[in-house]
């Protein structure tokens, strides 16, 4: 006999094989339906023909928790990818901010200062640019921008040291790229520039171009360290009023 046989075709489909001892398939199958727990509870047989042999109520739960467990894993590796790519991100933004120091550390002068500090914030962090303001009285260096007294106070809190947000209207410390900036990082210094004077009231100022460059829930400690090379910077050289 040649040809595949449908086990689920009757005898009137196709002719009734012979299984030997006079039985006829639709008799075995008609047998197995009546004590089909016979079958089951035979699990070498079933392992033999290639069948899973499971309990009645045994429902099998492989294909789920296979895909359940992908998922977790697949889960677990995205967020993975996320700490390494922010932990690249930083590791970038702090040697950035290293070789920056380095160069601001190579100042000849408060002018040559700004100058630098505004060149690192474009070429190293692709900012709109970065500024030093310095409150009245007393002398402000070329290229230093000038504040009223307490403005300081005002733009941080009486308290605040530092201030990350949207650009606001009347903050004019970037120059002709003050209209690029979109949002900005203001940090509090306080450098002794004028012997035997008290310290005066300062600000490092740094612009972003995007919208959410700075924003309130950011850190602020590489913008601070930067700020803290300028202030300790410009005590080298003496202001006077």
């Amino acid at each position: 006999m040649s040809g595949s046989l449908d086990l689920f075709e009757t005898a009137e489909a196709q002719p009734v094989p012979h299984l030997g001892d006079g039985l006829t398939w639709p008799e075995v199958r008609g047998w197995l339906q009546t004590h089909s727990q016979t079958l089951l509870d035979d699990r070498s047989l079933l392992e033999e023909i290639g069948l899973r042999p499971h309990g009645r109520n045994v429902v099998e739960f492989g294909a789920a928790a296979l895909t359940r467990l992908e998922a977790v894993v697949e889960r677990e590796a995205g967020a993975r990818r996320e700490v390494e790519m922010i932990a690249r991100a930083n590791f970038a933004a702090q040697t950035q901010t290293h070789v920056a120091a380095l160069d601001l550390m190579e100042a000849r002068n408060h002018s040559d200062l700004a100058r630098r500090l505004d060149a690192a914030a474009q070429g190293r962090f692709g900012l709109a640019g970065a500024a030093i303001a310095l409150e009245k009285p007393g002398g402000v260096p070329f290229g230093w921008r000038a504040l009223e007294p307490g403005a300081v106070d005002n733009l941080l809190g009486e308290h605040g040291l530092t201030w990350l947000g949207p650009m606001f209207e009347g903050l004019d410390l970037f120059g002709a790229a003050g209209d690029q900036v979109q949002s900005v990082a203001l940090v509090r210094m306080a450098p002794h520039l004028t012997p035997g004077e008290p310290p005066r009231s300062c600000l490092c100022a740094f612009g972003s171009p995007e919208p959410e460059g700075f924003t309130p829930n950011m850190g602020c400690e590489l913008a601070a360290f930067l700020a803290r090379v300028v202030e300790r910077m410009a005590e080298r050289w003496p202001v006077l009023n």
